[in-house]
């Protein structure tokens, strides 16, 4: 009890320190921290799925994202910094906060009791899907269209961030270069971790079907992975115009598409799954996926294409 007393107030503590943060650097720390403790916050709610995917994606890889904004926009800190809001400003940013703080305070304590739940009627047909791991059954069967979706709006990022590329330098390389030290520390770190890395990512993949895990967790460290070898200069981002590269981005969410179609045909439905093969059609969705999720994720990282294809 006094841990979780603790571990709430720290909380509300770094929230309120983030948001109070004037430089861009120190707000994005406090963030990658919240996110961390959050995870926390999952694993004591005995959700570790939500915990993995908190840490990976919603600190993880969008405070990567962040911290590398940061650095861009380093040079409007200065005045950023001088700026102060009006008292207008400042009023009506309390007031809707109070307004959201109350609503959702509303809707915790006037809750049903007990509170209305589809989770006894989903645990009643989970072995129709051939999967263990509820959590995973749910993304891919009851609320598949919703994970489909998903992939889809990673891809629409990407392309939102390529299209910030210079025209002269469209269908180049994503991000700066790093040359490699083979004497430097992150060298060799990069040429330890990344190994290991990778077959974590893929027993997070496999183990998802039983156990907390699944694609989008799996992806992210594989993407992680990725990431290091590249800021330790060990690998280089193909250019973007690299068909096995554009092959590799659209794979997951075409498959994932092409097999929902396929459900009018086998089960009645668009992304249902005859109950004799929806195992071996969910594996078919979540390999392509994971490994289209994971390209996607390191390419945002990397950035817009900032220097010209090699001629």
């Amino acid at each position: 009890m006094a841990f979780d007393i603790g571990l709430v107030t720290l909380v509300l503590g770094v929230a309120a320190w983030t948001i109070g943060a004037r430089e861009t650097f120190a707000a994005v720390v406090g963030f990658v921290a919240y996110g961390l403790l959050l995870a926390l916050v999952w694993v004591r709610l005995a959700a570790p799925d939500v915990a993995m995917t908190e840490a990976a994606l919603s600190s993880g890889l969008t405070g990567g994202l962040l911290l590398g904004a940061s650095t861009r926009l380093a040079r409007t800190d200065g005045p950023a910094a001088i700026e102060k809001p009006s008292a207008i400003m400042r009023l009506a940013a309390a007031v809707l906060c109070t307004l959201v703080s109350a609503g959702l305070a509303a809707l915790v304590l006037l809750m049903l009791e007990p509170a209305p739940t589809l989770a006894p009627r989903a645990m009643a047909n989970i072995a129709a899907t051939g999967l263990s791991n509820p959590v995973t059954a749910v993304l891919m069967a009851y609320r598949a269209i919703d994970t489909l979706l998903e992939t889809v709006v990673l891809l629409l990022a990407l392309v939102g961030v390529w299209s910030l590329a210079r025209d002269r330098v469209w269908g180049g390389l994503p991000g700066p270069y790093h040359r490699a030290d083979p004497h430097g520390l992150l060298t060799f770190t990069a040429q330890i971790l990344v190994p290991i890395g990778i077959l974590i990512g893929i027993y997070i993949f496999w183990v998802g079907s039983v156990a907390p895990g699944g694609e989008f967790q799996g992806a992210t460290v594989l993407a992680a992975m990725w990431i290091i070898a590249s800021m330790a200069g060990l690998v280089d981002a193909p250019p973007v115009t690299r068909r096995w590269l554009r092959l590799a981005l659209i794979a997951g969410p075409a498959l994932f598409f092409a097999i929902g179609l396929a459900g009018f045909a086998i089960a009645g439905g668009f992304l249902a799954y005859p109950e004799s093969h929806a195992k071996l059609l969910i594996l078919m969705i979540e390999v392509p996926v994971t490994l289209s999720i994971a390209t996607t994720l390191a390419l945002l990282v990397a950035g817009p294409p900032e220097r010209a294809p090699a001629r």
